[in-house]
């Protein structure tokens, strides 16, 4: 019986119930060592009813074993790998050691992860000692708690109580356990240990704190040898544990020993002793069934043993072990720089990272580091850890490590490129951008995509000074683009860059064909490229990868007027799992923006938009800038102001982001502020004329002729051009909103009423709400009594269920999808079903009839 425990097993209960009804939940236990999580974690599984249980636990001399723990708990279940989408059984079976590796992305292997338990639901998944699990096994269940939804798994973590870890920053539901109160610490006492006289049960519950495992550990203490002043409780658990491991005979504690660092198989091996050896521990209460019976008892084994104990310890268990193991076991047993054992440790750490094990390969060569005799292999191994450490999304972590590297003299290139990285990350442009200016001629590009990336044309001249002619030629174009001339500016570019070079390169300023697309107002082939590019990569499991992918390809969608596209909403998720906080931001912004062009105030506009620009959103370009989630942010409240109607604050606006990157693609949005807040001599017309004429494309042609129209004494001409094309519908309707005002201001009503109608068709399919209000206002001032709003299907959908819907109705299956998504095919299935009612269809055939998707 948990006694004190009501509340903490009815949500624990509730939890079980909702799986069994179909849906899923994920739970952290959090509290101090022997509050009971464990006793938690047995109620839950004596609870299931009807639910399989699968439990694994963390083990601290496993904690660096990438996916040791995923094993652990997926074993029961790896006979059903068959049935998860190949990519996904692949990455698993190499995670897991089934399969011979081919580097799958640890994304990949949490969607595996996520699948699998969903094919074997109802579930529920008990996972103790969680600070101590393994961190690839962590982020794959990490990935798939996140995750859950209408699967019917259960999936509950118990951990200690950490001011900083990987379980706290996950965001799921706490549930947090406090000593128990005296009522029930007595409870505890009556029931494990009736015979106590009053004052030892009076004293054991006043200073026990009410910690469980003390009120059950302590009673066995020798009641009339009790020490004077205050137990051993509870914070000096481990010394009572120690009392009693000292009290063993010598080859139990060494056996004890051993077990710490391994298992029972191998620690029987290295010691060379018996079973037998491990009674005299069992009748102490200390193991049970052959394993510690509480994770503080195996601390006290191996921490109350001397260093000399340990190492011995260490080598035998070395030379009964192979491969990673043996090399883990002789670094524990060094007791001095090693070149043989360090070198032992950067092999395991390159075969953690064939299975994605980040964090474990990060940790072998850091460890290798410390044990390298050579100041210039310990600069290699240490800049390798950081490296790992930052994929893995430990920017912290990797900037100590490359402090260590730098304080032992080392100053590669490779060094300065993964400093200045950290630094972007953490939101110092300026700081990256030095390092890699200084750092040699090899970072030269690095450092001028920085100063592109922030619209920081002063930085971008500074780099073309030291590059040769034709680089130089290119930086100029970059520069002209931002903030002279765009359209000698794309010449440039284009003349130097070619139509289809190879995308990045070290040996020079390269645009990729889908970056050129985007400077050259190519918006459909852009799109297309990164459609290619984020199938590929998720194809590969190049996940890590995805987040800079799907952010352009949000911009690229915005840019084209779809304001319901989910790419940004993905890319957030993706880049918050991946710890990439410059993606987050951008998408943040990109959010935003999306927000106003449906007319949303920001700070409703959904998750993260609120504070989209809170990395800076003052649009002054210069290497401390924001860079492009600041620039989307400012555009998203300029948007706003221009589809409410407040011109002059959103010219403002417009005017301080002018040279930013894609900046050009907002010119014919400040001519049309200036020009109705009454300030026509600051339209930047002639910029975009520029870009235009360079583009080439139909769809700009016409939007300079809407420039032109609006500055004209005689539009009409002007007009005609701008609305006779149809490349970028949401421009066209632009422009055919600007025309019908025209001619309504004009009394040519019934021509009016043409172009009114047909932009307001146009805005409401792209649910640009603020935009067809403006175009129905003005339908009515024509005479023309507009119909209410039709109902916005579409807008009834979450983004998930919109990401969802939008590939049924390409005549994807749930499990292609969830592999697409990253969710579970039964989730998938469940979002279908409430979506479709919502669309007013009752199948797939139906779903792909609809025209909303286009």
């Amino acid at each position: 019986m948990l006694h004190g425990r009501d509340k903490e097993c009815e949500r624990v209960g509730r939890l079980i119930e909702g799986a069994r009804e179909g849906r899923s939940a994920a739970l952290v236990i959090r509290a101090e060592p022997g509050t009971g999580k464990s006793a938690l974690l047995d109620h839950a599984a004596g609870e299931r009813q009807g639910l399989r249980v699968l439990r694994a636990g963390g083990i601290e001399t496993e904690c660096e074993l990438p996916f040791a723990t995923l094993h652990q708990l997926l074993r029961p279940l790896l006979g059903g790998l068959d049935a998860l989408p190949e990519p996904q059984a692949q990455a698993l079976r190499g995670a897991l050691g089934l399969a011979r590796s081919e580097g799958r992305d640890r994304f990949l292997i949490g969607l595996a992860t996520l699948t699998l338990l969903a094919e074997h639901a109802p579930l529920l998944c008990l996972v103790d000692d969680a600070h101590w699990v393994d961190r690839a096994s962590l982020e794959a269940l990490l990935f798939a708690a996140r995750r859950l939804d209408a699967e019917g798994v259960v999936l509950i973590f118990a951990t200690r109580a950490m001011e900083r870890d990987v379980l706290a920053a996950a965001g799921l539901p706490q549930l947090p356990l406090a000593d128990l109160d005296r009522q029930a610490a007595l409870s505890v006492l009556l029931e494990h240990a009736p015979g106590l006289r009053d004052h030892v049960r009076d004293r054991i519950v006043e200073e026990s704190g009410g910690n469980p495992l003390a009120l059950i550990e302590l009673p066995r203490m020798d009641q009339d040898s009790l020490p004077p002043g205050p137990l051993p409780l509870p914070h000096r658990l481990q010394e009572a544990y120690q009392e009693r491991i000292t009290a063993l005979p010598p080859g139990t504690r060494t056996l004890l020993l051993a077990m710490a660092a391994e298992d029972l198989a191998a620690a029987l091996r290295a010691t060379g002793l018996s079973l037998a050896a491990l009674a005299p521990a069992e009748q102490a209460g200390l193991v049970e069934d052959g394993a510690f019976r509480h994770p503080l008892v195996r601390a006290a084994a191996y921490q109350g043993a001397s260093f000399a104990e340990r190492v011995a310890v260490h080598r035998a268990l070395a030379r009964d072990t192979s491969g990673h193991r043996r090399a883990w076991h002789l670094a524990a047993a060094a007791t001095g720089p090693d070149e043989e054992i360090a070198a032992a440790l950067e092999r395991t750490a390159a075969q953690a990272g064939q299975v994605s094990g980040y964090a474990e390969a990060a940790a072998a060569l850091e460890q290798a580091a410390r044990l390298t005799p050579a100041t210039r292999d310990r600069v290699r191994r240490l800049t390798a850890a950081a490296t790992l450490t930052a994929d893995s999304g430990q920017s912290d972590r990797a900037a100590a490590l490359i402090d260590q590297a730098r304080r032992l003299g080392g100053a590669s290139a490779e060094l300065a490129r993964l400093r200045a990285r950290v630094e972007f990350e953490h939101g110092s442009p300026e700081a990256a951008w030095r390092l890699l200016l200084d750092a040699g001629p090899e970072l030269l590009v690095d450092a001028a995509r920085v100063a592109w990336s922030v619209g920081d044309s002063a930085g971008l001249l500074a780099v073309r000074e030291r590059l040769d002619p034709g680089l130089a030629a290119m930086v100029t174009g970059v520069v002209e683009l931002l903030s002279g001339d765009p359209g000698i500016g794309l010449d440039l570019i284009r003349r130097h860059a070619g139509l289809a070079p190879p995308r990045g390169g070290a040996d020079g300023l390269q645009i990729s064909a889908t970056a050129l697309d985007l400077l050259a107002g190519d918006l459909v082939s852009a799109r297309d490229s990164l459609l290619r590019l984020a199938a590929d990569l998720r194809s590969r499991g190049a996940i890590g990868w995805l987040p800079g992918v799907l952010t352009v390809l949000a911009e690229t969608e915005l840019l084209l007027g779809r304001t319901r596209d989910t790419t940004a909403t993905e890319a957030l998720r993706i880049a918050q799992d991946t710890g990439q906080v410059r993606h987050a931001s951008h998408a943040r912004g990109l959010l935003a923006f999306a927000a106003a062009l449906r007319g949303e105030d920001l700070a409703q506009a959904g998750p993260g938009t609120g504070d989209a620009g809170r990395d800076g959103d003052s649009g002054e370009p210069g290497r401390d800038g924001s860079g492009g989630e600041g620039d989307w942010a400012g555009r998203a409240q300029a948007m706003l102001d221009l589809g409410r109607g407040r011109f002059e604050a959103a010219l403002d606006r417009l005017d301080l982001l002018a040279h930013r990157p894609h900046g050009v693609y907002f010119v014919p949005d400040q001519v049309e502020a200036a020009v109705r807040s009454g300030r026509p001599h600051l339209a930047p017309v002639a910029r975009f004329e520029s870009w235009a004429r360079a583009s080439g494309r139909p769809w700009a042609r016409a939007v300079r002729h809407r420039c032109l129209a609006l500055l004209a004494d005689e539009p009409e001409e002007h007009f005609e051009q701008a609305v006779a094309c149809s490349e970028l519908p949401f421009q066209q309707a632009r422009s055919r909103l600007l025309y019908g005002e025209w001619l309504r201001r004009s009394r040519r009503k019934s021509q009016a009423r043409t172009q009114l109608r047909a932009s307001l068709e146009t805005f409401e399919q792209a649910g640009a709400a603020a935009w067809a209000a403006h175009a129905r206002a003005e339908l009515r001032a024509a005479g023309e009594a507009a119909a209410p709003p039709a109902d916005d299907l579409l807008a009834a959908l979450t983004p998930q269920e919109l990401q969802i819907v939008r590939l049924a109705a390409t005549g994807a299956t749930n499990k292609e999808i969830g592999a697409q998504l990253f969710l579970s095919p039964k989730t998938v299935g469940h979002h279908l079903y409430r979506a479709f009612p919502k669309l007013g269809v009752s199948n797939r055939t139906e779903l792909a009839r609809l025209s909303l998707f286009a």
